[in-house]
């Protein structure tokens, strides 16, 4: 039995008046006892007018407790657990409302929350396994039959290899009654877990900290943050909103600094001004641009650009767009009921006359320069064995419908919101297939950015978590890499920067790095140059992570010059605060490898000539037995390593000569570290 009831609502810009179907309540008293999911229970305070839980609204937090069971051996999870702390993943204070836009039209809502300590102070705390934070969702599913949409795009966003907010499916039951399936998920927020810029305040409005960062999204203005300012489309106009800063937190300068960057885009792309200097490779970073395209368009987001749009900017950084979010009118899916069917197959969502955006996502999708680089990335994520191709789309969906099919029945025993869920997910299957198909094909060939010369720029030292001494009691101002040009020409710099947030560096235009030498970028050049006694090239902002990070030199379109991901722990070298940095063995070596990488002690750095040198001889080479490795400096320590990077032989020593026997090893390269006056010098050997 069916309770039907009328909501009018207003959708860009249209009154549409709706008759819709509810589920009469006797369904919320249906049996729930447990789940393969996590179970999520909140209860709300007790209103003392009523002697009832309060009720959850749009208009303000109500405080509630939530639990969440989880069991750690991930078995099945019991609502009569909800005491039982073994299996407690969460057990605390929250405030909650109704969030959302469109969605809270429907009787399940979705909701917002926050995790507080008992003062009613943020609790940063981690829910899932997700990295620890305040604010979270939980997001209803709204309008998607499927359950799947927005869990498959997030998901393909971070295969991606960009952030989007990372989720985890539940069951929940609000005041003791029954809500059906949900995804936990985060926030969209400025957090060095989610999207990782400095958090710039009201006193940053002078260069460079008036640069960032910022969060910015094109939206609808339902939740009555006033527009900050509005763009044209080719089909309209398209108002952009403050996220972060929130609206009454930002500056005046610091608006009209961001604005203007969406202005440069908007000019330089109209133009097709491809400088890096001057053209829009020197506004965005064009990588998260067309990822963020890619992403909208395989799903048809009939929202895409328009709405939910989201773009951020580090300090002293390119733009950016990302993260993605709110993809439930995807992959073929619409407002069928109000009228609307704009997800298709065989057309573009930046140019279809509805939602179009700004207009620089047409103008830079019509560069030839942008659209080359577009082409390439979509045929490498749909490679076989790529995130999007269709047979790895196809098992991952089977994966997620497999992990809440328990669910999907009892979701719609709830709300009787799937008329028939296999075919749901079939047509999105033949959506993906077909949409896959025209994709390729309209994109057409990237014969002419697909054949670049990539310079032999290596990263070579890491220092990331420096040792605090009397003379430099900041650590992190001691912070350094050394980047090497291994190659016989000089490299001309323009254009290139590091791509990944967490450290942000632009080299300047016209900059270079002879050939056969190294440069040092540093955290602070002022410290760098009393430790060690030369100038560093340059200073890049914030600092390298203690823990963990991505360093990923491109070039100004993007194309990837070098990358390492380093680790404070095992198998990488200990370099982590005890006075070590990282030291590649030889740069002939693959870097992302941590066995091609020493912890090394040096306190002497040198812009030096990465070609041989007679300071160091080392007969016979080739050898079959014992070779002698004679310096013009006191060696103190040799180290052995295979092409492997493997570590064979170690050995301290006290004299300018050292013999090493190969008689015992397998024929090959090996390479021998040998650290003296000098510093740290690699030399390869062969074995015969």
């Amino acid at each position: 039995m069916k309770c039907p009831y009328y909501k009018k609502i207003t959708i860009s810009s249209r009154i549409i008046l709706l008759y819709f179907f509810g589920v009469c309540s006797f369904v919320n008293s249906q049996t729930f006892t447990s789940s393969n999911l996590p179970i999520v229970v909140i209860t709300t305070d007790i209103d003392p007018n009523t002697n009832k839980n309060r009720d959850i609204v749009d208009e303000y937090r109500v405080y509630a407790n939530m639990k969440i069971i989880k069991r750690p051996d991930v078995s099945i999870n019991y609502l009569s657990d909800r005491n039982n702390s073994q299996y407690l993943n969460y057990d605390g204070k929250i405030d909650i409302e109704i969030r959302g836009s469109s969605s809270q039209v429907l009787e399940k809502k979705p909701y917002g929350f926050s995790t507080l300590l008992e003062d009613n102070t943020n609790n940063n705390v981690s829910l899932l396994d997700m990295p620890k934070e305040n604010d979270w969702i939980l997001n209803s599913l709204a309008f998607d039959p499927s359950l799947i949409r927005d869990y498959l795009s997030y998901n393909l966003s971070r295969q991606m290899g960009n952030y989007a907010t990372r989720t985890a499916y539940c069951e929940v039951i609000i005041n003791n009654k029954y809500q059906g399936l949900y995804l936990l998920q985060e926030k969209i927020k400025a957090d060095s877990n989610r999207v990782n810029i400095l958090k710039i305040t009201t006193s940053d409005n002078v260069f460079p900290n008036i640069s960032g960062g910022y969060i910015t999204k094109a939206d609808k203005t339902t939740s009555g943050d006033p527009v900050a300012w509005s763009m044209s489309s080719y089909a309209g106009s398209c108002d952009y909103i403050h996220h972060f800063p929130k609206p009454e937190e930002i500056t005046a300068n610091q608006n009209d600094f961001i604005k203007t960057q969406f202005s440069n885009l908007s000019s330089t792309s109209r133009s097709n001004n491809i400088s890096l200097n001057s053209g829009f490779p020197s506004v965005i970073d064009i990588p998260s641009f067309i990822d963020f395209m890619i992403s909208n368009e395989l799903a048809s987001n009939a929202d895409g650009y328009q709405f939910s749009t989201f773009f951020h900017k580090d300090r002293n950084g390119k733009l950016r767009a990302g993260p993605i979010w709110d993809f439930n009118l995807t992959y073929g899916n619409d407002l069928f009921e109000w009228g609307y069917d704009r997800s298709k197959t065989d057309l573009w969502q930046f140019s279809n006359g509805d939602n179009e955006g700004s207009k620089f996502w047409t103008d830079l999708f019509n560069n030839p320069t942008y659209k080359c680089y577009l082409s390439k990335r979509w045929n490498e994520l749909s490679r076989t064995g790529q995130p999007m191709n269709y047979t790895t789309l196809d098992e991952f969906i089977n994966k997620t419908i497999n992990q809440i099919k328990d669910a999907i029945v009892r979701e719609n025993q709830k709300w009787g919101n799937i008329p028939n869920h296999s075919l749901e997910i079939a047509n999105l299957k033949s959506f993906l297939f077909k949409r896959i198909s025209w994709m390729t094909s309209s994109l057409g060939s990237f014969s002419s950015c697909n054949t670049l010369s990539i310079p032999k720029l290596v990263i070579n030292k890491i220092n990331y978590h420096p040792l605090e001494s009397n003379n430099f009691p900041e650590s992190n101002d001691i912070e350094f890499i050394e980047i090497v040009n291994t190659g016989t020409t000089s490299v001309n710099l323009t254009g290139y920067y590091f791509k990944e947030l967490g450290l942000t560096y632009i080299f300047p235009s016209n900059s270079t790095i002879p050939a056969n030498k190294s440069i040092y970028l540093a955290s602070n050049s002022t410290v760098f140059k009393a430790k060690y006694g030369i100038t560093a090239f340059g200073q890049f902002t914030r600092n390298l992570s203690n823990s963990s990070q991505k360093l990923v030199l491109v070039d100004g379109f993007g194309n990837v010059i070098d990358s390492v991901e380093y680790f404070d722990k095992s198998p990488w070298p200990d370099a982590d605060g005890n006075g070590n940095y990282l030291q590649l063995i030889n740069t002939t070596l693959d870097n992302s490898l941590s066995s091609s990488w020493v912890a090394a002690n040096n306190e002497t750095l040198l812009n030096t000539s990465f070609i041989d040198n007679e300071d160091v001889s080392i007969y016979p080479n080739p050898t079959s037995h014992v070779v002698t490795i004679q310096s013009k400096y006191q060696i103190s320590k040799i180290n052995v390593f295979d092409v492997l990077g493997t570590l064979i032989l170690s050995a301290n020593s006290n004299s300018n000569s050292f013999s090493i026997d190969f008689s015992s090893y397998s024929k090959g390269i090996y390479f021998v570290t040998i650290l003296d006056e000098f510093g740290l010098r690699t030399k390869k050997i062969v074995k015969q």
